[in-house]
C-alpha cells in the first residue's frame, strides 16, 4: 500500500507557473487549467465523434471512455506523458469489415467488434510490456520510418471509399431516392463545402481556431445543411431534433458487452502493431517539444493505451489511441501540464454522461460526415508521407521502394485473405507485408548503381 501511495503521491503534484514554456510536472493557475482542458476537448472533439459515427458506436459511450482511457494512460505514464486518448480511426476499416456494417446508423454487430477491440488491447499491452522489459529499440528496428509511414498511409486510403459513398450520395442511409440524382448533387455539394470549410479554417483561421478546423468545418456545414434542408427547403433529409429532445440530460451511456469472435479477434488484433507504430511517433513528438527524454516511459505508454482500449471495448467504447490534433494545441500554447489533461478527462466523461449530447450528434447530416471524413482519411495518409519527409527515407533504395509499393496497392485495394473462419483485412495484410517484405529484403544487402531502381517506365 504504502508503493502505491507513493507512487500516486508523485503523478498529482505539479508547481504552479505563471507564464512560459510549462512543463508537464508544472501547472497554470486553476482558471486557465480548466479553459486550457476544455480547449483539448475541442480539439480531439471533431475525430473523435466521427470515429465511432462512422462505424456505428454510441458516440456518447466513446466519449464516455476516451476520458477514462485517458486517465489510465495518465496512471501508466506517472503523468510524465502529456497526452489525450480519443477513438482511433485505425479500426474503422477492420471494423465494418468484421462486423458487415452498411453505414446506417447503429452498428447491430457492435459486441462482436467489441470483442475485437479487446485483443486489439490485450495484444497492444503485452507488447508494452516487453517494452518496459528489453527497450524500444527492437519495434525501431522492425518498423522503422519507411515501413510506418507506409502503415499510416495504407489507414488513410484504405478509408478513402468511405469518405466518397458518404460525400457522393452512394451512402442509401440519408439519400431521399424520390429527389433521385438532383438531390446526390444537393448533397454533394454540401458535403464539399464542408469540406471547403475545413480547409480554409486550417489554412486562414486566427491563433487556435487554426487549431480546430474539423471542429469549426463540421459546424459550418451543419449549419449549411440546416438552412439548404430545413429553412429553405432545397431538398435532402431534414435535420430532426426530436431525438434531442427527448433524451434526459444526465444519464449513463448504452454500455454494451463484448462478444468474442475469432474471425472478428483475427480482423481487428494486428491494428496493434499500427496503434504501436502512431504512440510511438507521437511520445517522439511530445519528447521533442517537451525538451524531456520520454524513452523510459515508451513501454508504459504503449502499456497505458493497450489497457485503455480493453477497458473501452468492454463497455461499448472504440479503440482509443493517442491524438495528433492535442500535440498540435501543445506545441502552439507552449503548455505541456500533464493535469490540463486529467481535466480533459473529467470533462469528456461528464459529456459522456449527458443522453442529449449523444442525439445531438446523431443529428449530424450524411453529407457533413462524407465532407469531413475526405479531410480526415486523407490527413492520415498524407501522415503517412510527412513520416517520410521528416526521416528522409530514401526512395533510391529498391528495398524502400517495392516494399512501399506493394503494400499500398494490397491495403488500398483491400486485399482480404481469408481461409475459413480466419481472416486478415486489407490493412492487416498490408502492414504485416511491409514489415516481412521489408526485412527479408533486408537480408542480403544488394549494390546498386544509379538507374536501378525500378520506376513505372521500367
Amino acid at each position: 500500500m504504502a508503493a502505491v501511495i507513493e507512487y500516486l503521491s508523485g503523478m498529482f503534484h505539479w508547481t504552479v507557473k505563471r507564464g512560459g514554456i510549462i512543463a508537464p510536472d508544472e501547472r497554470p493557475p486553476a482558471g486557465q487549467s480548466i479553459a486550457l482542458g476544455v480547449q483539448h476537448i475541442f480539439a480531439m472533439f471533431g475525430a473523435t465523434f466521427l470515429g465511432p459515427v462512422l462505424m456505428g458506436f454510441d458516440p456518447n459511450v466513446a466519449i464516455f471512455f476516451s476520458g477514462i482511457g485517458t486517465l489510465i494512460f495518465f496512471v501508466c505514464v506517472r503523468g510524465r506523458i502529456p497526452s489525450y486518448l480519443g477513438s482511433s480511426f485505425s479500426f474503422i476499416a477492420v471494423v465494418a469489415a468484421a462486423t458487415a456494417y452498411s453505414g446506417s446508423g447503429a452498428n447491430p454487430n457492435v459486441a462482436t467488434a467489441l470483442g475485437g477491440i479487446i485483443a486489439c488491447g490485450a495484444v497492444y499491452a503485452v507488447i508494452g510490456i516487453i517494452v518496459m522489459v528489453v527497450g524500444y529499440k527492437w519495434v525501431e528496428w522492425l518498423m522503422p520510418p519507411v515501413i510506418t509511414g507506409a502503415i499510416v498511409m495504407v489507414i488513410g486510403l484504405n478509408l478513402a471509399h468511405v469518405a466518397v459513398s458518404d460525400l457522393s450520395g452512394t451512402a442509401s442511409w440519408y439519400v431521399n431516392p424520390a429527389a433521385g440524382q438532383i438531390n446526390d448533387l444537393f448533397l454533394m455539394t454540401l458535403g464539399l463545402l464542408t469540406t471547403v470549410a475545413v480547409l480554409l479554417v486550417a489554412a486562414w483561421a486566427p491563433g487556435i481556431l487554426r487549431r480546430l478546423p474539423i471542429l469549426i468545418g463540421g459546424v459550418v456545414g451543419y449549419l449549411l445543411y440546416f438552412v439548404a434542408s430545413n429553412v429553405l427547403k432545397l431538398g435532402g433529409t431534414p435535420i430532426s431534433f426530436d431525438g434531442v429532445s427527448k433524451a434526459a440530460w444526465i444519464g449513463l451511456p448504452n454500455f454494451v458487452a463484448p462478444k468474442f469472435d475469432g474471425h472478428a479477434m483475427a480482423l481487428i488484433a494486428p491494428i496493434a502493431i499500427v496503434l504501436v507504430a502512431e504512440n510511438l511517433g507521437h511520445i517522439k513528438a511530445v519528447a521533442a517539444m517537451t525538451g524531456r527524454n520520454l524513452d523510459p516511459y515508451i513501454g508504459r505508454g504503449f502499456l497505458g493505451d493497450g489497457l485503455a482500449t480493453m477497458v473501452s471495448g468492454a463497455g461499448g467504447g472504440t479503440g482509443v489511441t493517442t491524438y495528433a490534433e492535442n500535440i498540435g494545441v501543445m506545441a502552439v500554447t507552449k503548455i505541456y501540464s500533464s493535469l490540463v489533461f486529467v481535466i480533459a478527462a473529467v470533462v469528456a466523461i461528464l459529456m459522456g454522461l449527458c443522453p442529449k449530447f449523444g442525439q445531438l450528434i446523431y443529428t449530424v447530416p450524411g453529407p457533413v460526415i462524407g465532407g469531413l471524413a475526405i479531410v480526415l482519411f486523407g490527413l492520415i495518409a498524407t501522415t503517412g508521407a510527412r513520416i517520410w519527409v521528416q526521416n528522409k527515407v530514401d526512395f533510391s533504395e529498391t528495398r524502400n521502394l517495392v516494399t512501399v509499393a506493394a503494400a499500398l496497392t494490397i491495403g488500398a485495394g483491400d486485399l482480404t485473405l481469408t481461409s475459413g473462419q480466419f481472416s486478415l483485412s486489407g490493412i492487416a495484410m498490408a502492414c504485416f507485408g511491409a514489415i516481412i517484405a521489408y526485412q527479408v529484403l533486408g537480408l542480403v544487402k544488394v549494390q546498386e548503381t544509379p538507374g536501378d531502381t525500378p520506376t513505372a517506365a521500367s
